[in-house]
């Protein structure tokens, strides 16, 4: 369905991305999406109960799992294309893994007591990282459902390993990031940075840059933060997308650490330059409801986007082009 990710990203092929295929498996919010390591398999969870997962080479619907009894949001793959985990938003707040093979369950992970807002799965091995809004951050290991690792924030956290599985990061409270080595993560932070504070958004995901440079913060207002991820000195701040109902807006890197891209409110995607600051293009043509989750494939020259529909965008050149 798409090229390989042969070339370098460059502005005008994002310019030049259009919708190529709306899937509409969904009747409420697309809450959370995932790309398989390999670029395969995207897989989504939403507020309708469902986990919907898509194949990427073919650009089919493959199938859909229902979580009618639990919900399911922050859906990630495992390192086994064929399990993912994800966060409840019924009953209890419990960590689920999933075999989606057989959609059946494989561990649980409990310990959280308020609802998990943050869940980040190890680029390198079987630990996954979630914070609460019971003001904790949990480590665990896929292979054991008892927690390895307990931190206490003072607000709401929200974490992220870096793309080596070394070190993650806490966002505490919209107030500050403290970075922690994985191995000695019980004798605290290494690092705290306290970034300066422009607006009254609230911090709602961290992720690093694929090169592990920078950190982006997205929020629920119109901000989305650039920091560089070794001093937390703020590279840019990007404004111009519209967030009219306050509500997480999803913004995410390229794969090469290159642009940077945001849904909007008003079904817009904003795509800017993290080195520059400025302003790569808007696309426009994917939905009407706000856009609440925007990736790009980590392989293929794909962009997908989410309301309450998914969108796949892929560039509108001549495969010579590309």
């Amino acid at each position: 369905m798409h090229p390989q990710m042969k070339m370098k990203l460059i502005s005008y092929v994002v310019q030049s991305f259009r919708v190529a295929k709306i899937f509409t498996e969904n009747s409420d919010r697309i809450s959370s999406i995932d790309f398989s390591s390999d670029g395969n398999t995207l897989i989504s969870s939403s507020d309708d109960d469902s986990i919907v997962i898509y194949d990427c080479e073919k650009g089919v619907h493959k199938r859909t799992l229902h979580s009618k009894k639990y919900g399911a949001d922050l859906v990630r793959f495992t390192h086994a294309e064929n399990s993912a985990v994800h966060s409840s938003t019924k009953i209890d707040d419990t960590i689920r893994y999933l075999s989606l093979h057989d959609n059946k369950y494989i561990r649980y992970f409990t310990g959280h007591t308020k609802k998990v807002v943050s869940l980040s799965m190890s680029p390198i091995d079987d630990s996954l990282i979630s914070g609460s809004l019971d003001k904790s951050v949990r480590l665990w290991d896929l292979r054991s459902p008892n927690c390895q690792g307990l931190i206490a924030q003072s607000g709401k956290p929200i974490a992220s390993f870096d793309p080596e599985g070394l070190i993650f990061a806490v966002a505490n409270n919209s107030e500050d990031i403290k970075l922690y080595d994985l191995r000695s993560f019980d004798k605290g932070p290494f690092n705290t940075f306290v970034p300066p504070k422009e607006d009254v958004a609230e911090w709602m995901s961290l992720k690093f840059s694929p090169n592990g440079k920078m950190l982006l913060i997205s929020t629920n207002g119109q901000a989305v933060h650039i920091l560089d991820a070794y001093h937390g000195k703020n590279l840019a701040t990007f404004t111009s997308r519209a967030n009219s109902k306050g509500i997480p807006l999803e913004a995410s890197f390229s794969p090469d650490s290159q642009f940077v891209f945001s849904g909007s409110t008003d079904g817009t995607i904003h795509v800017w330059n993290a080195e520059t600051g400025l302003k790569t293009t808007i696309l426009q043509g994917g939905h009407s409801s706000p856009m609440h989750c925007v990736q790009f494939n980590p392989k293929y020259m794909m962009l997908v986007s989410a309301s309450t529909q998914m969108a796949f965008w892929l560039p509108a050149l001549p495969d010579d082009e590309l």
